[in-house]
């Protein structure tokens, strides 16, 4: 049997299976980010997988990206979530929440705020708003003071999702949102405590860690990166210097895993990453941007990333097509396909609660 299927730990967590449910923002919260009845639908079709992590919640309101994603700094955030947590878990599965300040990937349109960043560094491309796709506004570059209170926002914020139910939270330092843009010298011109030098630059990811490990303990804390990833205008700069310092630097925190995104067991850093971080490692195969999704849903990919050293596989369009991913990839059933992406965004139970199990795509079709 694939290794794909052994039963694991994170933490103190037992999870079932190595498959891990990527998180994926669907734009299915109400415009002020509480989660609805929906999504516990949605992520208890998924519950067999070893671990959902759950799409991205932000810390305050000004870390705020899209419309209609969720977030987890208020009281009706919690009892949202709950509903969710507490379907998965009746349904045997296991989640945790990630969390994403948006930084400059933001807009007062959306969040009624003008968004922070490390420097006055626009997105180089239009952000879709309540009122269509406008220019991305300018930045402000947050004052150390802010840098501070997002930090305890961080850690109110992993407070709350434990009190939602989840069993932990990933910090969100990839994709080109806040963290990853203090990381990379195209978006942190700062020639303060948190910019210029690679240890500068990474300070405020690692005192994010920090602080929420120091809030709801490491065992229930994951770190999300991204090295060399160019997604919403990213430019790291150097990207072969920045990853081991700040992987030295997370480690000494003792989160409970680590994620990579688009990990390549070919790629020299990715095999550094491995070598160098002590503990869990998630890896999120590359499967092609913009592309079909393999006809495996990325299995053969994650195999080998397994024989390379990573302990866990993340998956994601495979898991939001396939409700029964794990059993579907277990017996070799086909997959099914996902539908065009548009559905993914616009609401509702199209593209998102609707995909077939095995047993409903096996019932003959009425003459």
């Amino acid at each position: 049997m694939s290794r794909l299927f052994e039963s694991t730990r994170i933490g103190s967590l037992q999870l079932p299976n190595r498959l891990v449910m990527a998180p994926m923002t669907r734009n299915r919260a109400d415009a002020d980010g509480v989660p609805q009845s929906i999504m516990a639908t949605y992520y208890a079709q998924r519950a067999s997988a070893g671990l959902i992590i759950a799409e991205a919640a932000t810390p305050n309101a000004v870390g705020r990206t899209y419309p209609n994603i969720t977030a987890i700094h208020n009281e009706a955030h919690v009892a949202g979530w709950r509903q969710v947590t507490g379907a998965v878990r009746a349904a045997g599965g296991r989640m945790f929440l990630q969390l994403q300040h948006g930084g400059r990937v933001g807009h007062p349109d959306t969040s009624g705020l003008t968004p922070l960043a490390p420097s006055p560094v626009p997105l180089p491309d239009t952000i879709f708003t309540p009122n269509g796709h406008k220019a991305a506004a300018m930045p402000r570059e947050m004052t150390v003071d802010e840098i501070h209170s997002t930090v305890a926002d961080f850690a109110a914020a992993a407070r709350n999702a434990v009190d939602a139910g989840f069993a932990g939270v990933e910090v969100h330092a990839a994709n080109g949102y806040l963290l990853h843009q203090f990381l990379a010298k195209g978006t942190n011109h700062r020639t303060d405590a948190y910019g210029g030098s690679v240890a500068r630059r990474i300070r405020f990811v690692v005192e994010v860690v920090e602080a929420v490990a120091a809030a709801i303990g490491p065992e229930r804390v994951g770190v999300r990166i991204a090295p060399g990833l160019t997604v919403n205008g990213m430019e790291e700069g150097d990207t072969e210097s920045i990853y081991p310092a700040l992987i030295d630097a997370l480690a000494d925190a003792n989160p409970a895993y680590l994620h990579v995104v688009f990990a390549d067991p070919d790629n020299p850093l990715f095999q550094e990453i491995r070598k160098s971080w002590p503990g869990t490692l998630i890896a999120n195969p590359v499967l092609g941007w913009g592309v079909p999704l393999p006809a495996d849903g990325g299995r053969r990919a994650g195999e080998r990333l397994l024989a390379a050293g990573a302990d866990l596989i993340a998956l994601g369009r495979a898991f939001l097509a396939n409700p029964d991913l794990v059993e579907r990839l277990r017996i070799g059933a086909p997959l099914n396909p996902v539908r065009d992406k548009g559905l993914m965004y616009v609401g509702g139970e199209h593209g998102y609660t609707d995909y077939p199990v095995l047993a409903e795509a096996r019932e003959p079709v009425a003459s």
